[in-house]
């Protein structure tokens, strides 16, 4: 393990002093718990604070590090503190990814499930490129769903009154804005893969999603009395055209030109300038050498407007004159209305070089990107994201947006869509299945934390063919069983992946849980799901001694369907077969019932502490007016009760004396009722019916 700075890690969590006293942990499925112990810091022990060296007993801690650098630069959010004591006075708890926590970034997961199960079912057997316009809907149905969740964060920081949630919902839309900011770009370049003159076409509507406020604005300037005179007037005509909207900018000149009848020529001549800009439509009866042509007559033409000093009168004319020829001194002075690089970007492509060829792109973007911003402050992580996108380095893109973002929802299902579009391949065969699982892997565990969204996880692990079902049978094991219905989903997701031994932990749990509770009907039915015989034993005698204890038994309609289950375990057998007898006497089915009765005590299935009850209940069998057992069936009997008193005359000195009273009147009862039994028998078969 190399060395690691964790500065930013301990400066968010507040009053934990690593130079003064050493840090204890514990780990739990998606948190970690960090605590300050009573043993102070001493010589080499690592300061985490300041220190960049290896301790051992902090290995735990450059492996943390290491393993969730990924999620963000600071890649630790803390949840709670609380007073443990004098010695010791934080606890606090650490989570590495606490979006899935929030309500509505919840419906971001949910949502983005279902696009995501629906791209694995695109067949395989279908070549790429005729899955194109499917790949470009499924990246569409993400973006739409990216957008729904930040209008509604939108909408919640606005109504909130409370400042931290408002603050919180601000910073989720900005992680939003950049994620759909860098999809889109992705979508363009990787998965439409536009050819030049298209792919400018592309990219305007790419910025003009991303930098709306100018209809905003418009719309604002046109509900006004005077639109013209508005201050916000000519923002929005200069707007309009760094976006190549030459329609909308036209539309709001010709307001200005219908107010100065003395300028309307200039005007006149602007809007032609608009509207002729020549537009490179794909697909049509235009080549891009005859769209060329086209273009530089324009150029030519708005170039000699500006030499011959048509706008020199009018500034602002002027202005959009000199960005329609693209004076990149012009553009550069546009940075409050640009303000971005990649906005500038393709404004300077616009009106320089409208039929970019993809693999020039990288060129002019890196270009761009140097002439934009302050040499000083250098690019933030976003701008190094989208330059690796126009170089079409789509390893990079990943690997910065694992580092730069706040958790794996993005590079997990970007990655799986450019896998199936075998865009991931081009270095090693493996490699681009490889990161998508591993990406994927890494972002159904952290679902797998939260109370709801570990079933969405699921899905994600059936579509791992290598690692996932080792890590579901790993995950599964962690979800808390907090009540039966949810025992049952998980129980229902073990059975159809066959996953047996989860299953029968799960049943084996769950039929401890009820037992505890004195649920015996419930956890006899999950001690049959386990197969798991020594409990199905247990919890047989638990009802045979409650019936012993009550003279009846619960959960009746559990006991009376059992059917086949009851072969389980000898004991579970018996509970079956005696439940079997009371329902035959119930029904009057007395010669039925005495056979069973008998079977159950002379085949041995009957547990010996249990026959004299066996014994009690043929009484009332015995005390029939007619002759219910046979004199061979009444010898039987007679045979186990002397058996049984056989058994109990050495256990004599054990047993209180009120308790030998009790068992031998039974015994005498018995013995009196077998002896008139087998007379009446023996009668019965010894006469002669005529």
């Amino acid at each position: 393990m190399g060395e690691v700075d964790v500065d930013p890690i301990i400066t968010l969590i507040p009053g934990i002093d690593s130079g003064q006293r050493h840090l204890g942990f514990a780990w739990g499925p998606g948190d970690l718990l960090t605590y300050e112990t009573q043993y102070k810091s001493q010589g080499t022990c690592l300061h985490l604070r300041h220190s960049r060296t290896q301790h051992p007993c902090f290995a735990w801690f450059t492996y943390y590090h290491c393993l969730f650098s990924h999620y963000a630069s600071l890649p630790f959010v803390l949840i709670g503190a609380g007073s443990v004591g004098q010695a010791c006075p934080f606890v606090h708890v650490v989570r590495k990814d606490e979006d899935i926590y929030s309500p509505i970034l919840r419906k971001l997961f949910n949502e983005s499930h279902y696009i995501f199960v629906g791209l694995q079912r695109i067949k395989e057997e279908v070549p790429s490129k005729n899955k194109k316009p499917q790949f470009i809907s499924i990246s569409k149905n993400y973006r739409s769903v990216i957008r729904a969740c930040m209008e509604e964060l939108q909408q919640a920081a606005v109504s909130t009154h409370d400042t931290t949630l408002a603050t919180q919902y601000g910073n989720q839309v900005s992680i939003l804005l950049a994620v759909e900011l860098i999809w889109n770009l992705c979508e363009v370049l990787f998965i439409e893969a536009a050819p030049a003159g298209a792919l400018l076409r592309h990219l305007l509507d790419w910025v003009r999603l991303h930098k709306a406020d100018v209809d905003e604005k418009a719309q604002e300037v046109l509900q006004s009395e005077s639109p013209v005179q508005h201050q916000a007037y000519w923002d929005v005509v200069v707007c309009y055209v760094l976006q190549g909207r030459m329609e909308e900018a036209a539309q709001m000149l010709m307001k200005q030109a219908s107010q100065q009848p003395a300028a309307r020529a200039a005007y006149k001549l602007m809007d032609t300038l608009l509207t002729k800009m020549p537009v490179y439509s794909p697909g049509g009866t235009q080549t891009q050498t005859e769209f060329d042509v086209r273009w530089r007559q324009w150029h030519q033409e708005c170039n000699r407007c500006l030499e011959d000093g048509s706008f020199a009168s009018y500034s602002q004319l002027e202005l959009i004159c000199r960005i329609l020829v693209g004076d990149e001194d012009t553009l550069l002075a546009q940075r409050e209305r640009l303000s971005t690089w990649y906005h500038f970007l393709v404004t300077r492509l616009l009106y320089c070089h409208p039929i970019v060829k993809p693999t020039e792109l990288h060129y002019y973007a890196q270009a761009s990107m140097d002439m934009f911003l302050d040499a000083r402050s250098g690019p933030e992580p976003l701008d190094s994201i989208l330059l690796a996108a126009f170089e079409f380095d789509i390893h990079q893109v990943i690997k910065d947006c694992s580092i730069a973002l706040n958790n794996w929802w993005f590079v997990a299902h970007l990655t799986d869509l450019l896998d199936h579009c075998k865009l991931l391949q081009s270095h090693n065969l493996h490699f681009g299945s490889n990161l998508r699982e591993f990406l994927l892997l890494e972002y159904a565990s952290g679902l797998f934390t939260h109370h709801s969204l570990w079933q969405l996880a699921v899905d994600y692990f059936d579509h791992c063919p290598e690692f996932g079902r080792v890590y579901l049978e790993l995950q599964i094991e962690r979800v808390p069983l907090d009540t039966e219905h949810k025992a049952v989903k998980v129980l229902r997701i073990c059975e159809q992946r066959q996953m047996a031994e989860q299953v029968r932990s799960i049943c084996k749990i769950m039929a401890k849980k009820a037992l505890r509770n004195s649920r015996l009907g419930s956890a006899l039915s999950w001690s049959i799901r386990a197969k798991d015989a020594a409990f199905a034993t247990l919890i047989s005698e638990r009802f045979l001694q409650e019936y012993c204890s009550h003279g009846t038994f619960s959960d009746l309609d559990l006991i009376d369907n059992l059917g086949s289950a009851m072969l389980l375990s000898d004991r579970l057998t018996f509970l079956g077969k005696y439940r079997e007898f009371h329902k035959l006497y119930g029904e009057k089915r007395f010669a039925e019932g005495a056979r069973l009765l008998l079977s159950l005590m002379t085949a041995k299935i009957a547990p010996r502490n249990f026959w004299m009850t066996l014994l009690t209940d043929a009484l009332p069998l015995l005390e029939q007016k007619q002759v219910i057992f046979s004199a061979e069936q009444t010898y039987e009997l007679m045979r186990c009760l002397e058996e049984l008193t056989a058994d109990k005359a050495a256990q004599d000195a054990d047993r209180p004396l009120q308790e030998d009273d009790i068992e031998a009147t039974k015994v005498e009862l018995l013995r009196l009722a077998l002896a008139r039994n087998l007379a009446l028998a023996i009668v019965k078969e010894g006469t002669i019916e005529v």
